[in-house]
């Protein structure tokens, strides 16, 4: 069943509301070892909100995205393929996963926005079937690191939203697995309304319908 949302300062002191599911609040302390980039435990152990720094000036804005040394507190894995998708508003993506050859994903926004989406589908897991979520733009520059053996989507909040992933495995596509992302039970709150979804993720079942071997175990 839902939970609440806790409320935790922001770095500038002010309050702000994260948006969560089932999964409960984002932790307040963060992880120390990332440099140049702040990193913060989410409710879903492993999934981490990642802000890196961004420069600004009178041209614009210039951030790194990703750093073999710097992200060494995020992940060891190494990353072996990257995918870009271009979404008009409304437009949701997901919920996907590997099994086998699970993917670790480090996802972030280039243009536009997008409500992004993190589901614990391993069997056995103590938050199995609970969800965060978190607003990435290209604006707020915020990345997710999303663990192997949890589902991602997102839905797009703008037109012409470009979002980027880096993954730690190549694509199976006869590994390929999705959960409905409109499955009651999960609850997710998507924000817009007309939802534009692709026919086969349509189709997904629900988590709860999904064949054992197709999900990853916990442990």
């Amino acid at each position: 069943m839902p939970s609440t949302c806790a409320r935790c300062p922001d770095r500038k002191g002010a309050i702000e509301e994260p948006l969560r599911g089932r999964g409960g609040s984002r932790a307040c302390d963060q992880r120390p070892g990332a440099r140049g980039v702040k990193v913060t435990p989410t409710a879903l152990p492993g999934v981490l909100l990642l802000e890196p720094r961004v420069f600004r000036d009178e041209r614009g804005s210039f951030r790194e995205t990703w750093h073999v040394e710097h992200y060494l507190a995020v992940t060891p894995l190494p990353f072996v393929q990257d995918n870009v998708s271009a979404s008009r508003r409304g437009v949701v993506r997901g919920l996907h996963f590997q099994q086998p050859h699970a993917q670790g994903k480090l996802v972030g926004v280039s243009a536009g926005a997008a409500f992004d989406v993190v589901v614990d589908v391993r069997r056995g897991s103590p938050t199995f079937g609970r969800w965060v979520a978190e607003e990435l733009s290209q604006e707020n520059g915020r990345q997710l690191w999303v663990p192997p053996g949890f589902a991602h989507g997102f839905q797009s909040l703008a037109d012409d939203t470009v979002f980027l992933y880096k993954c730690t495995d190549v694509y199976h596509p006869e590994c390929e697995r999705t959960v409905l992302w409109s499955d009651p039970a999960l609850g997710i709150s998507w924000p817009v309304g007309e939802a534009v979804v692709a026919a086969k993720d349509a189709a997904a079942p629900l988590l709860e319908r999904m064949p054992a071997e197709h999900l990853p175990s916990f442990g």
